[in-house]
């Protein structure tokens, strides 16, 4: 069969830069640090004791007080995401068929602060299990997809996908799936995370994962710099409306840029670390690649995964040399969380949303918080330090990867009728 074609048509995101597209991609190609000291729990007995929060986000601005007490905090601003990318995207409801627009959404971990919660008051009470009766709905992982999809009154394929850090890559690429084999004519894809907690920073101190380096929140996130102590902790939503080309000329829908390819792969090697000759990170940009039908050399800008860990960083940039051979020396590679942390299940859709702006606006964002170089990172390489540059993109790739292994990558490409 003739696979369709896939394009972008709405976007929307709250992350630690700004509740909007507009003050994400504005922070990032200011080099805006979004880490600062945890407000949202009392940290000051913890390892460590800052992240990259959302600033002044208000659910009460997008849900009624009654139904913003039913949903975690992850659901609350996957909603606010989905309400910008549909108005964005000029939905309208009158001329879409509601029964070919799905929603696929993700979250790594779902409603941690609830589940957290829930269980702290049962340990604090008498025995008597009293939990609130929203405390399973709130918690689910693919709840944020069924809330969306209720709002909005979508009633195709509905369904949400989990692969730790990889979580919403996954999604865009189920959604560009679905979309390119008939299936739907505009998917709602994505994912948020929203796990500041006690649960959250302590667990993720227990496995020795997070930055420490509590004097100075705002450089702590260091990828590919040779004193990174580990990753900053993110919460944060992303919406990428994706559309059946031809569905969208017929609506007159606004064309961002095209989704051309995906992959995932494993790395069946480690828990938690990453394979140390990046197997499955090379492996899944092949892939991607291939389903594409693209040399590297058409590639212009990578956002890495780049988290800010020591093994990480090399693991990554060697496979990226390993696949794109002579090219890597000719692109940009930028990790886009040394401005908004590591937001862990919607790192991907907002990382997504960085590369598909960088193809529209020909502007890379930069990797900020870089003062010592590495020895084991090749130092030709345009890492984007310090500041953003301008530069035509033809092509943007984003690696995402995950706890267990999970590797999965987006290909966007200007649009071209």
């Amino acid at each position: 069969m003739q696979l369709k074609r896939v394009v972008v048509t709405g976007i929307g995101a709250l992350t630690p830069l700004g509740n909007n597209v507009q003050d994400y991609w504005g922070g990032l190609l200011n080099g805006v640090s979004g880490a600062d000291a945890i407000t949202l729990f009392d940290a000051s007995k913890f390892k460590t004791r800052f992240a990259c929060e959302l600033k002044g986000f208000d659910p009460l601005q997008y849900l009624d007080r009654k139904e913003a007490r039913k949903v975690d905090r992850y659901t609350q601003i996957a909603v606010a995401a989905s309400d910008e990318a549909v108005r964005d995207a000029a939905i309208d409801k009158e001329t879409v068929n509601p029964d070919r627009v799905g929603v696929v959404f993700a979250s790594g971990i779902g409603g941690l602060i609830s589940f957290q919660d829930e269980v702290i008051g049962f340990a604090k009470g008498d025995g008597t299990p009293r939990f609130n009766p929203f405390f399973i709905p709130k918690m689910i992982l693919d709840i944020a997809a069924g809330h969306i999809s209720m709002r909005h009154g979508f009633r195709g394929p509905n369904f949400a996908v989990t692969s730790a850090c990889a979580s919403s890559t996954n999604a865009i690429m189920e959604a560009f799936n679905l979309i390119r084999l008939g299936m739907a004519d505009i998917i709602i894809s994505g994912g948020s995370e929203a796990v500041i907690s006690e649960a959250g920073v302590g667990g993720f101190n227990a496995m020795k994962a997070l930055s420490e380096r509590n004097d100075d929140p705002k450089t702590a996130s260091r990828p590919y710099d040779k004193d990174r102590d580990g990753f900053v902790m993110g919460e944060a939503a992303g919406v990428l409306v994706l559309e059946d080309l031809e569905h969208a000329r017929a609506r007159g829908a606004k064309i961002y840029c095209e989704v051309i390819g995906c992959g995932a792969t494993a790395d069946a090697y480690h828990l938690t670390a990453p394979h140390p000759e990046g197997l499955g990170a090379k492996n899944v940009m092949m892939a991607a690649l291939r389903d594409a039908n693209m040399k590297p050399e058409e590639i212009d800008y990578i956002n890495t995964h780049g988290t800010s860990t020591p093994l990480g960083d090399v693991a990554e940039i060697k496979a990226i040399v390993d696949v794109f051979g002579d090219r890597a020396f000719g692109l940009n590679i930028s990790s886009t969380k040394s401005m908004t942390g590591h937001c862990l299940g919607a790192a991907g859709v907002i990382e997504a949303i960085a590369c598909v702006m960088s193809v529209v606006e020909d502007k890379i964002p930069p990797t900020i918080n870089h003062f010592t170089d590495d020895e084991e990172l090749d130092p030709q390489l345009n890492f984007t330090f310090g500041k953003s540059q301008q530069k035509t993109v033809r092509a943007a790739l984003s690696n995402t990867f995950g706890f267990g292994g999970h590797n999965a990558c987006v290909i966007v490409k200007k649009y071209e009728a």
